[in-house]
């Protein structure tokens, strides 16, 4: 045993239903942890060995309730798992959305600074033409004056 103690095991609560053991299979589980050790019992070490001897239908029992308790933990880390990748798909959801948002913003403002460059240009070369125009102008003026 892991720890002694000098008075009975008293439990607080009714046994968890979820152990699947029955409640005489419960009530003789306690027994065993209530149970007084014997200094000359084999688990007490006094004699050599630091085995304790169980019967078949003792080992049958603890193994069942150890094969019960792994497949808690197996349960619960199952859950966790789930959990985990449940909050991270919500958050790579949302993530997605806010880039899909700031891709549409700036598709918009592309196509905005697109139109303004063209009008821009359009502008430039009117711009150009006027200025070739005064140009010629001006050449033409400074020829024919004397």
């Amino acid at each position: 045993m892991l720890f002694q103690t000098e008075e009975a095991v008293q439990l607080p609560y009714p046994p968890v239903l979820e152990t699947m053991l029955s409640e005489s299979e419960i009530q003789y589980l306690i027994s065993l942890i209530n149970q007084p050790e014997d200094p000359t019992s084999p688990s007490s070490g006094s004699q050599g060995s630091n085995r304790t001897v169980y019967s078949s239908e003792e080992r049958k029992l603890r193994r069942m309730q150890s094969n019960r308790e792994s497949a808690r933990r197996s349960r619960c880390r199952k859950k966790t798992h789930l959990e985990n990748l449940t909050n991270r798909l919500n958050r790579l959801k949302i993530e997605n959305q806010q880039l899909k948002n700031q891709l549409a913003f700036t598709m918009n403002q592309h196509l905005l600074l697109s139109l303004e460059n063209d009008q821009l240009i359009s502008e430039s070369v009117d711009l150009l033409a006027t200025l070739s125009d005064l140009c010629t102008i001006l050449s033409n003026t400074s020829i024919t004056m004397p």
